[in-house]
């Protein structure tokens, strides 16, 4: 708590109880937050000699040494070095020699056993717990074995027993269901229920404020020694306890039920419990997000019912899934994003096994980039919070040889150690199972060709979604490399505050790893009305200081719009390759957070190819497969003959696919539901539609996803542009043009007229 002394004005320890050993090394002040470079004597053999002493105290009924000041007690215990029999020595000194005799001799044994002055010699309280004294007293006791943590190796339920008589057990259950609750999330609770904790030590006394010209010395020598001020005692030890009342919180709580406290998970029916105040908590989900985390009812039925998932993990992770769609409890959000990464094992043991002392030539510039990140929060610009920091980022470089580092992993870094900051090891689990699905290569020393080709597939999403300002922007000269780099290097850690990232990433750990790129859309269509009202100069201004942005509609909106895009259409070569089908990926499919999420399909013959980067430039509107296409469309294929059929779900169709071959190639065989205009009369001198028998049609669908088809990719990228410069939204290409469907037997023959 206090880093090894570092951090306070006084030596911790009581001096009469202070073991020897510590005494002798003094005070010892370390130039930096690394507990390795300090000498540790205290330990658990230093706190068995404060054992010994509280003991003796305890036989002798008095405390020892009150008739020596301080300094003298520190003396007296460095002496008994020189002396045989320490016990009988300290009786001698208190004059207590008559009531130590006539102790048990099983406790006189414990009591040198424990005041034994060299630490080698003395045992450790394992070794003393098997000390005669303890023989009759031991077996009532049950063996305590330290619980698995979540992410371990070892089984969580191998040490798990259920008493003889189950009927005691109901007997025993306590009516009082909060204090069954965990320390952290009663402290939780009660803040939100009102409490104020820098309140309750100010109204005792404990924090006392001093105008600040108060403090000034009277007198100052030209040496720097200062009169007049007596010390203030606020810097030192203060060790009374406040009890913090629960009268409030439980107040709050008074109408929830046990049953709150007992989640049934296999239950399918709404998760919310049926108690007085069901009505309230229905109500309550319906709510703004941020005011759901300030409900106090609302946050104990969420916190219970993560905290019971999560004890389930990985066995519970469908429902973890489903549960964060809803939301998740700040409390709980760091072992839930460690859940949805998929972080399992022995995670310590891989953490502290990672060398993170020995200088690398990384060094230099982490130590540049700590002090400039998230600096606003106490936590992270503690001096504890950069060393944390230092240690989470080298473990990441050193572990990761193939990759380097790059301004901005501090700030990736930044809301895993947040909120594992006690826990550097899930924190650096996060951060390692977060880099790959969102920003696979990023990292590379050469990461200009996956940085290209992402900026290329986002400038084609801005002009899929958002023609109008894609036009304006790239007529301006406006490009994403300008602006968005350190968006989607940072995954918006470089622009938004913590508060916010936490909100906007709940939703991004759900999606895959396309969703930032409507992210990026929807803080782009926010800032819309500025961007399509000013040219270069100004837009360039905007994004130095970016206006606020409200992040509840940036998530609503990149939903909306991840809805939206077909999956092929976000297509990178550079992205991770689909991991083969395991339990993992079964997980994402059967519990998709978007209608159209699930995880990679192994390639196909359907499936998009690989095109350079350059012709990718070169194309406004974005590709998709034939797979997507396919499943777009509705087609199924029926019978013997292969007939395709519109699959009966939906009525409406949701996309026009255009034919842009000749009118005799397309009778030849088409997809069943798609208009032809050849792309050769196409278009007007002017760049309009030429007015055609399908033209009112093609009208009629602007706002629906629009398949451009054809034989010639020059052609079908010419047509999809023309398009998004009239303004049409979600123009997409089929990869491949109409070749691709033919070996599916998908293209229909119109009937011959009679």
């Amino acid at each position: 708590m206090t880093a090894y002394g570092d951090d306070v004005d006084f030596p911790i320890g009581y001096p009469s109880y202070l073991a020897p050993e510590v005494i002798a090394q003094g005070i010892f002040k370390t130039s930096d937050h690394v507990p390795s470079e300090k000498p540790l004597p205290s330990g658990p053999k230093s706190d068995v000699w404060s054992l010994g002493i509280i003991l003796f105290e305890l036989c002798v009924g008095r405390k020892l040494f009150q008739s020596l000041d301080i300094s003298e007690r520190l003396k007296f215990l460095l002496t008994l070095d020189c002396v045989d029999d320490t016990i009988i020595v300290l009786a001698e000194e208190h004059g207590c020699l008559d009531i130590i005799k006539e102790l048990p001799e099983t406790v006189i044994d414990l009591l040198k056993k424990c005041l034994t002055f060299h630490p080698s010699k003395r045992p450790t309280p394992d070794e003393l717990m098997q000390d005669n004294v303890f023989s009759e007293v031991l077996p009532l006791y049950p063996p305590f074995i330290k619980p698995a943590s979540l992410f371990s190796s070892s089984l969580r339920c191998a040490d798990l027993t259920l008493p003889e008589d189950i009927s005691q057990l109901c007997e025993d259950i306590n009516s009082d269901y909060l204090a069954e609750r965990s320390i952290e999330e009663v402290y939780y609770l009660w803040c939100l229920a009102g409490g104020d904790l820098e309140k309750e030590l100010v109204n005792k006394e404990i924090i006392r404020s001093k105008p600040p010209i108060c403090t000034l010395p009277n007198f100052l020598f030209e040496d720097g020694e200062s009169f007049g001020q007596g010390r203030d005692r606020s810097s030192l030890l203060d060790d009374t306890t406040v009890t913090l009342s629960l009268c409030q919180l439980r107040n709050r709580l008074k109408d929830v039920g046990g049953e709150a406290f007992y989640p049934l998970l296999e239950d399918d029916q709404s998760n919310l419990p049926h108690s007085n105040s069901n009505n309230e908590l229905s109500a309550a989900a319906t709510l703004p997000l941020i005011i759901r985390e300030r409900d106090t009812e609302y946050q104990l039925n969420r916190i219970i019912l993560f905290d019971r998932l999560l004890k389930a993990y990985p066995y519970k992770k469908n429902q973890i899934w489903k549960e964060a769609r809803v939301d998740i409890p700040p409390l709980m959000r760091g072992l839930t994003w460690a859940a949805l990464l998929g972080v399992e094992g022995a995670i310590h043991a891989k953490y502290d096994a990672i060398d993170k002392d020995t200088p690398i030539p990384t060094d230099r510039q982490i130590e540049v980039d700590i002090p400039r990140c998230h600096q606003y929060d106490e936590l992270l610009s503690s001096p504890e919070g950069h060393a944390k920091f230092r240690r989470v980022l080298k473990a990441w470089v050193v572990s990761h040889p193939d990759l380097v580092y790059w301004q901005g992993l501090d700030s990736l870094c930044a809301p895993f150690l947040y909120l594992n900051f006690n826990n550097e090891a899930l924190a650096y689990a996060c951060m390692s199972a977060f880099i790959p699905k969102y920003l696979y290569n990023f990292f590379l020393k050469d990461n200009s060709h996956v940085i290209q080709e992402y900026l290329t597939v986002f400038s084609q999403m801005i002009a899929f979604h958002d023609p109008e300002l894609s036009n304006h922007l790239n007529e301006i000269g406006f490009i994403p490399d300008l602006y968005a780099i350190p968006w989607f290097l940072t995954m918006f850690t470089h622009v938004f505050p913590l508060h916010k990232i936490f909100h906007l990433w709940d939703t991004l750990l759900l999606g895959n790893s396309s969703f930032p790129f409507c992210i990026g859309v929807a803080i782009l269509q926010q800032l819309r009305d500025r961007l399509l009202a000013n040219g270069f100069n100004e837009c360039i201004l905007l994004f130095s200081d970016l206006p606020e942005i409200d992040i509840e509609r940036c998530v609503r909106e990149s939903i909306n719009l991840f809805c939206w895009t077909p999956k092929s259409a976000t297509y990178r070569q550079h992205a991770q390759p689909p991991k083969p089908t395991s339990d993992s990926s079964g997980v994402r499919s059967s519990t998709p957070y978007f209608p159209t999420e699930c995880p990679d399909p192994p390639k196909t013959d359907l499936s998009r190819e690989s095109i350079p980067l350059n012709d990718l430039k070169s194309e406004v509107s974005p590709r998709i497969s034939a797979e997507d296409l396919i499943d777009l469309c509705e087609l199924t294929v029926t019978g013997h003959f292969k007939t395709p059929t519109k699959k009966t779900k939906s009525s409406k169709p949701k996309l026009l696919v255009v034919d842009i071959r000749n009118s005799e190639d397309f009778v030849r065989g088409h997809i069943s539901g798609s208009i032809n205009i050849p792309f050769s009369t196409a278009f007007t001198a002017e760049g309009e539609l030429t007015q055609g028998p399908y033209t009112a049609m093609l009208q009629s669908f602007k706002g629906k996803v629009i398949v451009i088809v054809g034989n010639v990719a020059k052609h079908t990228a010419e047509f999809a542009a023309h398009l998004v410069k009239m303004k049409y939204p979600r123009i997409c290409i089929l990869d491949g043009g109409i070749n691709k469907i033919k070996p599916t037997g998908l293209l229909t023959v119109p009937s011959p007229q009679i």
